[in-house]
């Protein structure tokens, strides 16, 4: 049966006239995606501060507070070793340590990001509840996080990398863009995994096993070489596995014999930046299409 809108008896109009006229709208309307952008980066400045905090807070009940930052990647890397380098006899992969660590600080970076990412919403709900703000500070928080403990690990890989005798080269300067790459790639990723946990709370359950399936399929602990083994549409599509394509172009710049399943400097770059473009904007797209349902029942 349809229902008959109110009409005002002085004015002649419906509510939905009258509210238009007055410019009032409807209590946590999504707004257009432009003025939502705007709103975000006039936001900045609280993601930062809440990113900052974050960092210092995951550590606080440590006694070695922050040097966990480069503990947790340097641990396992050693354990990794000792099992792919040792027990498995990887290491005939020139210089397996600057090979393995490079695949497991890069990975680890994408790892930490998504997981942070999956509770963002879930884990937030007195924040979102008690202040307005655009809901998507939370998850580029929960990337900003990360990246700030990427660059502290950065700095471990690249004395590792040295001491294990590579030398430093021009290539060098290929690891920043690669990196920023990356982390444009997560916080698309992030946004899409924050608003899925915000309706799914099984997610933060699932994820490490999904995770720890993508590392294996990303050659972070043995030689990519071994892909060649598939078929060859299953070695091409591979290729295309956007943390295989961060991990190669990381290696690509610190090593210099390291075995590459793609040796194109130039689809490398076009496929990384291709993620870049595509998995953050769709990530953002999708994250503020839910904007009015966070927080909500």
């Amino acid at each position: 049966m349809a229902t008959t809108a109110l009409v005002d008896p002085e004015t002649g109009l419906t509510q939905a006239q009258l509210a238009a006229r007055h410019g009032l709208r409807v209590a946590g309307e999504r707004p257009s995606l432009t003025e939502y952008s705007r709103r975000l980066w006039a936001y900045r400045h609280f993601t930062a501060a809440y990113a900052n905090a974050k960092l210092v807070a995951s550590y606080s009940n440590a006694k070695l507070g922050q040097i966990w930052q480069v503990l947790t990647p340097l641990t396992n890397a050693a354990v990794y070793y000792l099992i792919f380098g040792v027990v498995l006899g990887q290491n005939t992969i020139p210089n397996f340590i600057a090979y393995l660590t490079t695949g497991l600080f890069i990975f680890n970076f994408t790892q930490s990001a998504v997981l942070a990412g999956t509770q963002s919403i879930s884990g937030n709900l007195g924040l979102i509840r008690a202040l307005h703000f655009p809901r998507a500070c939370l998850p580029l928080a929960a990337t900003l996080t990360q990246f700030q403990q990427l660059l502290a690990s950065m700095i471990v890989l690249v004395g590792i990398v040295l001491v294990t005798g590579e030398p430093l080269t021009l290539a060098w300067l290929m690891l920043p863009p690669a990196l920023l790459l990356q982390a444009f790639f997560n916080a698309g990723v992030v946004m899409v995994v924050a608003r899925m946990g915000s309706k799914a709370s099984d997610l933060k359950q699932v994820m490490p096993f999904i995770l720890r399936t993508w590392m294996y399929g990303s050659g972070v602990l043995y030689s990519v070489k071994l892909f060649d083994r598939l078929p060859e549409w299953a070695s091409t599509l591979i290729q295309f596995n956007p943390i295989l394509v961060y991990i190669e172009l990381a290696r690509y710049a610190l090593l210099e014999q390291a075995p590459l399943l793609n040796e194109s400097l130039t689809q490398l770059w076009l496929v990384a930046a291709g993620w870049a473009v595509l998995g953050g904007i769709a990530g953002y797209v999708y994250f503020w299409r839910g904007e009015q349902e966070y927080g909500r029942g």
